[in-house]
């Protein structure tokens, strides 16, 4: 139901109307919130290729907004599929987000720099840093997808009875999400491809469950964040340089 429709309807409110309004694109429809949500991310994403503070509260902004968007067909006219697991991760990004926020206005105190100045040194994840985070990526799939599955089954009365590969993709997505914003705030290069490996389930999954302009979207934003990594890893290996140039010690 657009948004014309919904305003007409006295039994939807104000909350409603926000959440179901949206322009048809052929069979789709592109709901505005999420337009707002995905834009104000991708803001986000370009402070944190150019390592500025100014990404973690721009980026709790698209959190909140997307947590509406996916939750919304829940309570709203959309008649889409509510995705509990990406709006949840929406409330784990925040929380993260404040851990990242912190630790780069840290650093950023700590070197001096104020306004736009960078606020972390990229860096590659050590052998063990990347062998525990895929781990705990591993690990907090399998039960993350329990959990989902024991919550779904609590509906008395399904809406949508979900295909065994729905449980995991969102799982994966869930945990794969916090893992790369996690990364994101240590300064490690890794993170954008963990980025990359939620996308590349996340947009199939989009396209599956009806968030088709959504998921266009980020094809493009899959884009971006290949440029982001070419960029981090070029500051790493221009902060690696002098120190390569610097002679050995004698004696």
């Amino acid at each position: 139901m657009n948004a014309l429709v919904a305003a007409a309807d006295p039994s939807h409110n104000l909350f409603q109307q926000v959440i179901d309004a949206a322009v048809p694109i052929g069979p789709y429809e592109l709901h505005w919130l999420e337009v707002l949500g995905v834009t104000i991310g991708i803001a986000s994403a370009w402070f944190g290729m150019r390592r500025v503070v100014w990404a973690w509260p721009v980026g709790i902004v698209a959190n909140i907004l997307l947590f509406f968007v996916y939750v919304g067909a829940a309570f709203g006219a959309d008649e889409r599929v509510p995705l509990f697991g990406q709006s949840g991760r929406q409330v784990f990004f925040i929380v993260v987000s404040v851990y990242g926020w912190a630790r780069w206005a840290r650093y950023r105190r700590e070197t001096g720099g104020s306004g736009g100045a960078p606020a972390v040194m990229p860096r590659w994840m050590t052998a063990r840093e990347r062998l525990v985070l895929a781990g705990g990526w591993l690990a907090g799939t399998v039960v993350v997808h329990q959990v989902f599955v024991a919550l779904w089954n609590l509906a008395p009365n399904p809406f949508w009875a979900p295909q065994w590969w729905f449980y995991w993709s969102d799982a994966w997505i869930f945990v794969g999400s916090i893992v790369a914003t996690y990364a994101m705030a240590r300064g490690w290069n890794e993170f954008w491809l963990a980025w990359i490996g939620v996308d590349l389930v996340g947009v199939p999954l989009g396209f599956a469950t009806g968030y088709v302009p959504t998921s266009v979207m980020y094809i493009f934003y899959g884009l971006f964040v290949v440029y982001g990594f070419t960029r981090w890893v070029k500051v790493t290996r221009e902060s690696a340089a002098p120190a390569a140039r610097e002679p050995a010690p004698v004696g």
